[in-house]
């Protein structure tokens, strides 16, 4: 398949990956220690979800435009902080208020949550999605953006000075090998730095989906995943992040967050949620 980040952004899969996303940020950067991030397949940083590309799909109406829509009653504090990021980027391009028509990828998500001290790389391979990236940081020194393949970079970058470090791991699945590519180099990195935070993102379509997601196991990851009901043929329609040495009450806050994201998204979605087994 190809997943492209413009012609999805804010789509459910958005939903799940980026309110995790926020949270393991939220957490990491709660110790006075430094943090080192590492965006693998970073896109072009922000979309317009009046662009071309999002409307070909339309995908945000039903994933972060109706959760902006839902009531602030009973919402969990992971999707408040969620909505609340996504708000912010959008007030950057307009009024504050109503529904969102700017939408933070994950590089602008992590941009947000850095403290003076932690080092971000964003990589993005595709030239046209690189030069938008750049653009998209110009003159920021807290961020360096790479033209450069993410998968070798978890080998190149890792260990990382300041020992600690979250790693997002979200490519568009667009090689016929890719997740060969994503294991070998998520074993690459995980070896090089066993302690680290890993985030990886995979669409749920195939039988190779479920055959990548049976070997991650050996990783033993916290899965989250995600489907949703009424989806066009053809279109994606369940995801999955695998998150390797989550922090401290990360899976606490996603048991919390990810039931009433489904609840709110459609009627049918469902959101599953699977720790490792016991050591």
């Amino acid at each position: 398949m190809n997943y492209r980040h413009g012609y999805h952004a804010g789509n459910f899969a958005d939903v799940l990956k980026h309110t995790a996303l926020c949270e393991l940020l939220r957490l990491l950067t709660a110790k006075d220690k430094k943090l080192f991030v590492l965006d693998t397949h970073a896109g072009a940083g922000g979309y317009d979800l009046a662009g071309s590309l999002a409307r070909r799909t339309g995908e945000a109406e039903a994933g972060v435009v109706r959760l902006a829509a839902a009531p602030r009653a009973g919402m969990p504090p992971a999707v408040v902080r969620y909505l609340a990021a996504v708000a912010a980027y959008d007030r950057k391009f307009g009024p504050a208020g109503g529904l969102p028509r700017r939408y933070p990828g994950s590089p602008r998500l992590v941009r947000a949550a850095l403290r003076p001290g932690d080092r971000f790389i964003a990589c993005e391979l595709n030239p046209k999605e690189a030069l938008a990236l750049k653009r998209e940081f110009a003159g920021d020194r807290a961020i360096e953006v790479r033209q450069a393949d993410g998968y070798h970079a978890l080998k190149a970058l890792l260990p990382p000075i300041e020992r600690r470090g979250l790693m997002l791991i979200d490519p568009p699945f667009e090689a016929p090998d890719e997740y060969e590519q994503l294991l070998r180099a998520l074993g690459q990195g995980a070896r090089r730095f066993a302690t680290g935070c890993y985030a990886v993102w995979y669409p749920i379509k195939d039988k190779a989906a479920a055959a990548f997601a049976a070997d991650l196991a050996s990783f033993k990851p916290l899965i989250l995943e995600l489907s949703v009901e009424g989806i066009e043929q053809g279109r994606l329609a369940a995801c999955g992040l695998a998150v390797i040495n989550p922090p401290w009450r990360f899976e606490e806050a996603m048991r919390e967050a990810l039931p009433w994201i489904a609840a709110h998204l459609e009627p049918g979605a469902r959101a599953t949620i699977c720790a490792p087994p016991a050591s």
